[in-house]
């Protein structure tokens, strides 16, 4: 529904504690808020590799959480229209330029038979 809006453009950088890595900014694909243990996953391929999950980790509002956590909150919620944090690690730091992101949100909606969610995939500019 709103797929084209799940990676934000300009929240592209480097991690921030040193490690190699990247961090972006992603939206939900869904026009409502939902509670964290909704969020199935955010599966990630940066540069045609696939990120694992335990690799990445999820802050909403400064609370950050691995994937293997998520299922279990159901006091912290992502709004319709928050950036959350997507922080991975790498192999080796990427270097300044264009790189090719893709996510792809499964979100577990009650009233829906089938996991919902979305699909981005962009060309980012790490400064």
């Amino acid at each position: 529904m709103f797929d084209q809006y799940i990676l934000c453009e300009d929240g592209f950088r480097r991690r921030e504690d040193g490690r190699p890595g990247g961090r972006l900014e992603v939206r939900m694909p869904y026009y409502r808020g939902l509670f964290l243990s909704m969020v199935e996953a955010v599966d990630l391929t940066f540069d045609g590799r696939p990120v694992p999950a335990e690799r990445t980790s999820f802050t909403v509002h400064g609370n950050t959480y691995s994937f293997a956590e998520l299922g279990g909150i159901t006091d912290d919620r992502w709004e319709m229209g928050e950036r959350a944090v997507l922080a991975f690690e790498t192999e080796q730091a990427p270097e300044p330029g264009e790189h090719e992101v893709d996510v792809a949100v499964r979100l577990r909606i009650s009233y829906m038979p089938v996991p919902g969610g979305g699909r981005d995939r962009k060309r980012l500019v790490l400064p």
